[in-house]
């Protein structure tokens, strides 16, 4: 069990510690400092329990020091953590070979965070635009969808179309072009002979959990290959089980996309690993100097890569995705309160869209903190609900039961108020 000892110091002197020495680049929930966990519950240091209904952005699919992968990480971290990539090692091929076999694609390019495996597909979309299709050099374009969460690097926030995010960051890297999500009309219009590729999530998750219509991504696909373009998919949120199949993009698709990439949960919540795959017409351009990474592709990276792509063979998480999501959307729809706008998602990735002229999401997650339920919202108005793949039934019910009393008590209050 983990340990759950309570802390010398106070809640609040580790906040003040952290807002002193640390830049002011987040807003944690307030008077929150967890200090371990287990599973689905974390423990703040006051001794106090959770349930984590959120698992660090889906970088904690298989639940909290999981047992298996803190196994793999220490026999791993006592024989060889990292060389860099100027020596061969004895697991990059077998965690490559086990990644393109259950993903379908051809060849990876090893990272670390999901920001790097975008700028790596950006790099080998824009290469074989210019190699293989031809586009004169320093023309080629990238199209992708308005709202889009791919990263923070300088050159993914330049197409993000957030102004919080690119606030006082300019100039900006040319050569994207922003499309409506789930619009394969726009897809069509904003194709030219300069086009590389398409870069897009399957579901939109910083967004607020957007789905796109039913047959939009069949869609997508079939006008790529038509106008010679790579379909690209950033699954470093949906994918690994998180949306109830092993990628997101298998709702739709019977082939896998040109281009996917993987990261957060590829590492099990233990450090950053991430991938950039795709077919090897792409892959076999990247030449060496072109493109590399100290850490990426590092023997203790691979080891754990290994360990979650075993156990999402062997265990049952992406059924549990699947069953369990569609029990939470039950939960869910239960609830009695205008408050709610909208449900959606698919598997245990879930957005619960709130009445933004009556409360914030803001609000409902500081309130459910109080409670015992840990979430974050996304855009003010959206709360998340994507817990560890590991979460049970009865947990799920808790986490509703106390969204549904959150919801009331703003109800109350509200009716207090215009009396």
């Amino acid at each position: 069990m983990a340990k759950r000892g309570i802390s010398a110091l106070s809640t609040q002197e580790f906040i003040n510690k952290e807002k002193e020495f640390c830049a002011p680049n987040y807003h944690p929930l307030d008077d929150l400092v967890v200090s371990n966990a287990e599973g689905v519950w974390m423990y703040d240091v006051t001794g106090k329990k959770y349930l984590d209904m959120m698992s660090a952005y889906s970088a904690v699919s298989f639940g909290h020091c999981n047992r298996r992968i803190s196994r793999a990480l220490m026999k791993q971290a006592s024989e060889l953590c990292i060389t860099s990539r100027a020596f061969y090692s004895d697991k990059l091929g077998s965690f490559a070979e086990k990644l393109c076999r259950m993903s379908g694609m051809d060849m990876t390019l090893p990272m670390n965070t999901g920001a790097e495996a975008v700028e790596t597909a950006i790099k080998g979309a824009r290469r074989w635009g210019y190699q293989v299709k031809k586009i004169t050099e320093n023309r080629a374009e990238i199209i992708v969808a308005e709202k889009n969460f791919h990263g923070r690097t300088t050159t993914i926030i330049g197409f993000s179309s957030e102004e919080a995010y690119q606030r006082d960051f300019g100039p900006f890297t040319p050569g994207f072009k922003k499309i409506p999500f789930g619009n394969v009309r726009a897809l069509e219009r904003a194709i030219t002979p300069n086009t590389c590729a398409f870069l897009v999530e399957p579901i939109q998750g910083e967004a607020g959990i957007i789905v796109p219509p039913r047959g939009w991504l069949k869609e997508v696909a079939s006008i790529c290959k038509e106008r010679g373009i790579l379909l690209i998919l950033d699954e470093i949120q949906t994918g690994l089980g998180r949306t109830g199949k092993l990628f997101a993009f298998q709702h739709e698709l019977d082939t896998p996309p040109d281009g996917l990439i993987l990261g957060k949960a590829l590492g099990g919540g233990v450090m950053p690993v991430s991938a950039f795959l795709g077919k090897k017409e792409i892959m076999s351009l990247f030449t060496p100097g072109s493109h590399g990474s100290t850490f990426g592709g590092n023997p203790l990276a691979c080891a754990l890569g290994l360990e979650v792509l075993a156990m999402l063979e062997e265990e049952d998480f992406v059924e549990r995705s699947r069953n369990l999501g569609f029990y939470l959307f039950e939960e869910l729809k239960e609830i009695e309160s205008s408050l709610i706008t909208d449900i959606r998602g698919k598997g245990l990735f879930v957005g619960i869209e709130i009445d933004k002229e009556r409360a914030t999401a803001r609000e409902v997650c500081e309130r459910l903190k109080d409670k015992g339920v840990l979430s974050k919202e996304t855009h003010e108005t959206v709360v998340r609900f994507a817990p560890p793949l590991v979460i049970t039934e009865r947990e799920i019910e808790f986490a509703v039961e106390k969204l549904a009393q959150v919801l009331d008590e703003i109800e109350m209050e509200e009716l207090s108020l215009s009396s």
